[in-house]
């Protein structure tokens, strides 16, 4: 059995959505990391074995086979093949496991998992014609099947979390991104690409464009609540809806060492849970308790932790129940470098760029167990271990 290891992973700025990266096709977007990853190792683009792509709304623009026209439009040769996939909001996550599991088959030697979303140009919920409502109502007659963002208010309530400590952990998603953009911690992981700023003119992308540097209490106290009227739950304390694109290279260990690639991290666990559908976003607690098992580590061996920040709710959440109090020393390498609150959420692509952060801070802190770990609507999630090599 071939051992799966990662070569390299990058990923767009990720645009807010109707922001700078509002023009540009999905297609284009992900043909524009395919071509990054490929020129930043070298790889001969013909070697490459598969693509896989998640992608969440596959509709409109991100129909018929995404990945697949993204190879077609990028550098690639038409013999690579692709496909496309979605387990919701862990896609590209599962892409990657989805990578790693064919090389460590035999059936691959160097795979791209990736994904892309723009979320202006295929908005969320385009795939069912509507809303939740389109599902079959025998499935709705057995599970309450609810908007997450409900979801974030029951698990808000079970867990006691109060509205400023939600806005408090946002506001600090910020200034971690803040940070982390100032001191340039992102350079080697961003392909920066041409958009429009909000008079059309091209300029070209750098940076994530939803982190504010100026997010203040009072701003953020003054957010109306959005799924209840006295709920808790606001724009600013949920991911942004967002544009971007990510990939990341997977190779067989001993293949890519005797080409002369130098791999960067190998995977110690690669795991999928359900959990219930009707709170659907606690899924990151089992998940993570089975990765680590999987991995042989406890949370307290994990150098990085990267959880995605759908909702302030879930990170809270997991935090109750994995980190003991008293335990801060934990909870600061919890997302170093921000979040989804602060970056953005583009559906299908995040969970490729949180693991293109994920290895990246690793590296920055010459640290060696890293943990990713995404909820996933419906009621699943993703958790992957990787150890620097």
């Amino acid at each position: 059995m071939g051992e799966p290891v990662i070569l390299d992973a990058v990923r767009t700025p990720i645009g807010r959505r109707g922001g700078a990266l509002r023009e540009v096709r999905p297609t284009r977007l992900y043909a524009h990391v395919l071509n990054a990853l490929i020129a930043r190792t070298g790889l001969e683009p013909s070697r490459v074995d598969d693509v896989v792509t998640g992608c969440v709304t596959q509709a409109g623009e991100q129909g018929a086979n995404v990945g697949r026209l993204g190879v077609l439009l990028s550098d690639l040769p038409m013999t690579v093949p692709a496909t496309t996939l979605s387990r919701m909001c862990g896609s590209s996550q599962q892409a990657v496991h989805f990578a790693a599991q064919a090389i460590a088959a035999g059936d691959a030697q160097y795979v791209v998992a990736g994904g892309v979303e723009s979320m202006t140009r295929a908005p969320m919920f385009s795939d069912l014609g509507g809303g939740f409502e389109r599902l079959d109502p025998d499935l709705l007659s057995k599970y309450e099947l609810i908007h997450q963002g409900e979801s974030a208010e029951r698990i808000a309530a079970l867990y006691s979390l109060d509205r400023r400590a939600l806005d408090d952990f946002s506001r600090e998603s910020h200034r971690r991104a803040t940070v982390a953009g100032q001191e340039g911690r992102f350079g080697h992981q961003l392909a920066p690409v041409q958009g429009a700023d909000a008079e059309g003119r091209p300029f070209l992308l750098t940076r994530d464009e939803g982190v504010r540097e100026d997010t203040s209490p009072e701003a953020m106290a003054a957010l109306r609540t959005v799924f209840r009227a006295q709920g808790v739950v606001t724009a600013g304390n949920s991911s942004q809806i967002s544009d971007g694109a990510a990939a990341v290279l997977v190779a067989d260990r001993e293949i890519a060492q005797g080409d002369g690639f130098r791999p960067r991290a190998r995977f110690r666990a690669r795991v999928v849970v359900g959990d219930d559908p009707t709170l659907q976003l606690l899924g990151v607690i089992p998940a993570t308790r089975k990765a680590l098992a999987r991995a042989g580590l406890s949370l307290a061996d994990i150098d990085v932790v990267e959880i995605n920040e759908a909702f302030a709710a879930v990170v809270l959440a997991w935090r109750q129940e994995l980190i003991p109090a008293g335990s801060a020393s934990l909870f600061e390498r919890v997302n170093p470098n921000g979040g989804a609150i602060a970056h953005g959420h583009p559906l299908g692509a995040t969970g490729a760029a949180l693991l293109a952060k994920l290895l990246g801070e690793l590296e920055r802190r010459d640290a060696q167990f890293g943990l990713q770990v995404m909820c996933i609507g419906h009621g699943m999630a993703t958790a992957t271990v990787i150890e620097r090599i």
